[in-house]
């Protein structure tokens, strides 16, 4: 039974988005352990420079899991159905994964360590492919905002846990035992995913594999527009993330505040305000459609950037940081929900693993190319005009969108009919 609150919040309710925080939480927890908490484990353990950068190399899964998504498009395993199958076996799996290395030291034995910990990131990768198929498939199209919202509120506070919380109590319970510790948050997700419901439309599989791999492909392709959208997927959120590429050393080179200011403000505070953006986005997708809160959000990110450009010309301002960073992450959080929705109402059923990964994957393409020249740019133009730049970024994504608005919505139409 539903609450009686605001419909705008009732969508929080639903027994399908409150699966996905949980999701969200498992899908967040080994991303920490294999990047910034391992990297600290083998700093105190005084392993040299270029081995920890080369340790870096365990997370490629990552960027390339739309290369084994048709495998888990077209097969499933024996049991709770087409995509919680696949999860449960891939927790499993990342538990004892973790669990395994604990046992390990990364001083004495750093390649089989390495190895298990590209273990640890394949299966999350192949987790995160499987989870996003879930979260398209089970959640209604009014829910898919919010849902993107819980999911990132459970994906960062798994980040904290086992990366913020790692690193303080390794101090008292050791590395290994802290590993260990991590590994029994993958509980939380083995449980929800037991209690997780079923979509309540069954798609059919790819007949074969050769069709999961070549129909993902040309179901998008046979779609009108398909380059353009393709090609708004890679703007949208360009300029903001060009924008977030330097933040950090803008904050503590640009403008001079210490690192103690940057790690509460934008690292404490920032997080809180991704967080509720997100939760604010998934509320107001339900009152606007998602077009409208996709042109809204985006102008607000857009809007955002200029804050660090005043931000820039104030200089060491508190009050402007908070507002800048409050502002940022805000318009940011809501973009994100809005954004997940698109990419999941661009998703057939039948392939929605392969196409989800390969979409998100592609998101991150112009944020991958454009962000190196960033530096560059700052030495050419200065702080200020940079951020006006990103601001400028922001607007072909726009454009784009207005442009394509009804095409998108005949789209989303159409993919809730299959």
């Amino acid at each position: 039974m539903r609450l009686n609150i605001s419909p705008y919040l009732n969508v929080f309710t639903s027994r399908r988005v409150a699966v996905i925080t949980t999701l969200g939480f498992s899908s967040g927890l080994p991303l920490a352990l294999t990047g910034g908490t391992l990297q600290a484990w083998m700093t105190v353990e005084g392993v040299d420079i270029k081995t920890i950068g080369i340790f870096a190399l365990v997370s490629i899964p990552y960027t390339l899991k739309f290369l084994w998504s048709p495998i888990m498009d077209r097969f499933a395993v024996p049991w709770l159905g087409r995509r919680r199958g696949w999860i449960l076996l891939t927790q499993i799996c990342l538990m004892f994964a973790i669990a395994a290395m604990s046992f390990y030291s990364p001083q004495h034995v750093p390649l089989l360590l390495a190895t298990i910990a590209l273990f640890v990131a394949f299966t999350s990768a192949s987790q995160d492919i499987v989870i996003d198929a879930y979260r398209t498939d089970v959640l209604r199209e009014k829910e898919r905002g919010a849902g993107a919202a819980v999911f990132v509120f459970g994906y960062r506070i798994a980040i904290l846990f086992s990366g913020a919380f790692a690193l303080i109590i390794s101090e008292y319970i050791n590395w290994n035992n802290t590993y260990l510790l991590i590994s029994t948050g993958m509980l939380i997700g083995i449980i929800t995913t037991f209690f997780s419901p079923e979509p309540e439309k069954t798609a059919l599989p790819p007949k074969s594999l050769s069709e999961a791999v070549t129909g993902p492909m040309k179901d998008f392709f046979s779609r009108r527009n398909a380059i353009l959208i393709l090609l708004l997927i890679i703007l949208y959120k360009l300029g903001d993330a060009y924008a977030g590429s330097l933040t950090t050393a803008f904050l503590i080179r640009g403008v001079g505040f210490s690192a103690g200011d940057v790690g509460t403000i934008n690292k404490g505070f920032g997080l809180a305000c991704v967080i509720g953006g997100s939760f604010i986005g998934g509320a107001l997708m339900v009152k606007f459609g998602l077009m409208n809160a996709l042109m809204l959000f985006g102008i607000l990110q857009a809007i955002s950037n200029l804050s660090f450009m005043l931000l820039a010309y104030l200089g060491k301002n508190y009050e402007m940081f908070i507002f800048a960073i409050a502002f940022e992450n805000l318009s940011g959080g809501m973009g994100t929900s809005a954004f997940v929705a698109l990419l999941m109402s661009l998703c057939n059923s039948r392939f929605s693993a392969t196409q989800y990964a390969l979409l998100s994957s592609l998101a991150a393409i112009g944020r991958i190319f454009i962000s190196p020249t960033s530096g560059f740019l700052v030495e050419s133009i200065g702080w200020a005009n940079f951020f006006f730049v990103t601001t400028i970024i922001a607007l072909p994504g726009l454009v784009l969108l207005w442009y394509l608005r009804v095409e998108i919505e005949r789209l989303t139409q159409e993919m809730r009919l299959k």
